[in-house]
């Protein structure tokens, strides 16, 4: 298959992504999945069991909207949490999920959300423009039927005016942006925020 010039510059946008992530302990193993969606609507995303921390061009793959593989390559299964995310929100164009340690602690201390609130770093978020902010960080459970888990998802996601982010309940974190560069941004926030919620919540730092 020959790529596109627009698909290269988004395979390198996630892969500087996996490294920072990777520098930041984000991505143990082979966890995690990054995507991009690119001006003709199909999406960059990484290709299942491969190590986010030292991807190639070659572990990017093309898919189209409704997840189907373009170039033969194996897309994660759970490559349809993406998909749903980018038929629901036309503006935003990445998608990461990272098994951080902080939102895995979250959701085995908190009950089905996280509400962040009153912190300056919640500036960080596209739309806010105060620290008298709040928002809410649904936590669902971990299912290994990816349709059902992204149809909960959506009908909660259906009920909200805004959401920044979901957590899969011991599983890891999802969020999205209008560039990979400012869902860097979210996800780098939201891993402070979580762990001052537990610190606060008397969970000591590692």
């Amino acid at each position: 298959m020959i790529y596109t010039k627009d698909f290269y510059i988004a395979a390198n946008q996630l892969i500087d992504a996996g490294r920072f992530i990777d520098s930041k302990a984000w991505v143990p193993a082979t966890s995690g999945n990054f995507s991009a969606r690119l001006p003709d609507a199909t999406i960059a995303i990484t290709v299942s069991g491969k190590h986010k921390g030292h991807l190639q061009t070659d572990d990017i793959m093309l898919i189209d909207a409704d997840a189907h593989a373009l170039d033969g390559k194996k897309p994660s299964a759970e490559t349809e949490l993406h998909t749903s995310l980018y038929q629901r929100f036309p503006e935003i164009q990445s998608v990461l999920h990272p098994h951080t340690l902080n939102s895995v602690l979250i959701s085995r201390l908190f009950g089905d959300q996280c509400v962040l609130q009153d912190y300056e770093l919640l500036k960080a978020f596209n739309g806010i423009t105060t620290h008298e902010s709040r928002i809410v960080v649904p936590i669902f459970a971990n299912d290994q039927n990816i349709p059902r888990l992204a149809a909960q998802i959506g009908q909660y996601l259906d009920k909200q005016a805004v959401c920044h982010a979901y957590i899969i309940a011991g599983h890891g974190l999802y969020t999205w942006g209008r560039s990979v560069d400012e869902t860097l941004r979210h996800l780098e926030a939201l891993d402070f925020l979580f762990a001052c919620e537990l610190q606060l919540h008397g969970v000591k730092k590692i």
